[in-house]
């Protein structure tokens, strides 16, 4: 009997790591060198975590051999809301707090507890994938809303309330944003705050850049300006400090849990299925919480992030026919390419053609549900003198299209 996939994964797509990537792997294995600003991994590009960190958990190890609380080992959870408090959201407390092999299994979890089939969800245009699929995957519809980039690609909130429906049950923030780089306004916050309370919807917030801010940029946690809206913040250690490899992050729950009992029981039944998250992960958050050493310092003048996102927004907008809004967060530049000057079809053929030509891996803007061929995403991680090469590459090959 044939083995066919899975009619639940229809229309699921993860293009950060899609056909293109598989196609560097099969260059990488015939002996080319890639240049890979495809994917937001801070370790290979030499960002490592501070030595005291690795240190805590490596005095925790021989404790952390058997599972724990299905939700997490306590004092890591007490370590998780005391940074939630102190980013003004004073109701998150350790038995809100939900660990997690990953912002991405926490994601799946949160999800699963409460969608039925056909049950909507708001998106934001550009998003990160994993939330568009997971809301597929759900048996949910992702109904997308749109981020404006004349307005440094802050959401639409006008497009937002036009898209509620009463199928609607929640609202998706990523902030900051990936892969745009914008950091949301507090009015703008506000005004999907608004939204959400007009239609009961819970609101997901995505803040796992929030210590990455350029400029004069401020991130203001979304739950904190909804205190009488179920929140779910995710958040973890992955970027921030450096320990993507690791796979610990967080979902804190904050706000009116009087009438949510029902989806809190589903969290915890999934939370029991898979017994526990990484405990060794787990012993990592709370190390890096309590040594800090988060990036934040980075990405002030004269940190290498900062450097690094200076170059590729001078560098890109130096090409004719590109324009890219300026990153206030994060880890990447989501430049423009002028239909008008060089015209794509298919944006994913474009970056494979690129990869071929050039030996640098980029991602197609259609990989993160924009509607259009007409941008790519760029991770900003590696050194300027590697960015160098691969943006004059990326402006040669436009050139030469």
């Amino acid at each position: 009997m044939e083995l066919r996939q899975s009619e639940k994964l229809a229309g699921v797509c993860y293009d950060v790591r899609g056909p293109v990537v598989e196609a560097a792997a099969r260059m990488e294995a015939a002996g080319e060198q890639v240049l890979k600003l495809n994917i937001g991994n801070p370790a290979p590009f030499g960002f490592t975590t501070p030595p005291e960190v690795l240190a805590a958990v490596a005095a925790r190890l021989d404790g952390s051999q058997g599972y724990s609380d299905s939700r997490g080992l306590p004092t890591t959870r007490a370590a998780v809301a005391r940074y939630h408090q102190a980013r003004g959201i004073p109701d998150v407390e350790p038995e809100h707090v939900y660990l997690g092999n990953g912002v991405s299994e926490l994601i799946m979890m949160s999800l699963q507890a409460l969608l039925n089939d056909g049950d909507e969800v708001l998106v934001p245009a550009p998003d990160y994938p994993l939330w568009t699929a997971v809301v597929r995957l759900c048996g949910g519809r992702p109904v997308h809303y749109r981020c404006d980039e004349a307005s440094g690609w802050q959401p639409d909130l006008a497009d937002l309330a036009g898209q509620v429906t009463d199928r609607t049950r929640a609202v998706v923030v990523i902030n900051p944003n990936n892969p745009t780089g914008a950091v949301y306004a507090r009015e703008v916050l506000e005004g999907i705050v608004t939204v959400a309370r007009r239609a009961g919807l819970m609101i997901f917030s995505d803040e796992i850049y929030d210590q990455i801010l350029y400029d004069d940029a401020v991130h203001v946690p979304t739950a904190s300006l909804a205190p009488d809206l179920l929140c779910a913040t995710f958040n973890g250690i992955s970027k921030s400090y450096r320990l993507a490899g690791f796979r610990a992050g967080w979902m804190a729950l904050s706000g009116p849990r009087g009438q949510a009992g029902g989806y809190l029981e589903g969290l915890n039944i999934l939370a029991n299925m898979r017994l526990c998250a990484n405990v060794p992960g787990q012993v990592a958050i709370e190390a890096a919480l309590a040594e800090g050493g988060g990036a934040g310092a980075l990405a002030l003048p004269g940190g290498r992030l900062r450097e690094q996102r200076d170059l590729v927004h001078q560098m890109l907008t130096a090409i004719p026919g590109v324009t890219c809004v300026k990153p206030q967060g994060a880890l990447y530049a989501f430049p423009r390419i002028d239909p008008a000057v060089h015209p794509i079809d298919d944006d994913e053929q474009f970056v494979l053609d690129l990869l071929r030509a050039e030996r640098i891996l980029l991602v197609q803007g259609s990989g993160f549900n924009w509607p259009r061929p007409d941008h790519v995403r760029i991770v900003t991680l590696p050194s300027v003198e590697d960015l160098k090469i691969a943006l004059d590459a990326f402006a040669s090959f436009l050139a030469g299209r």
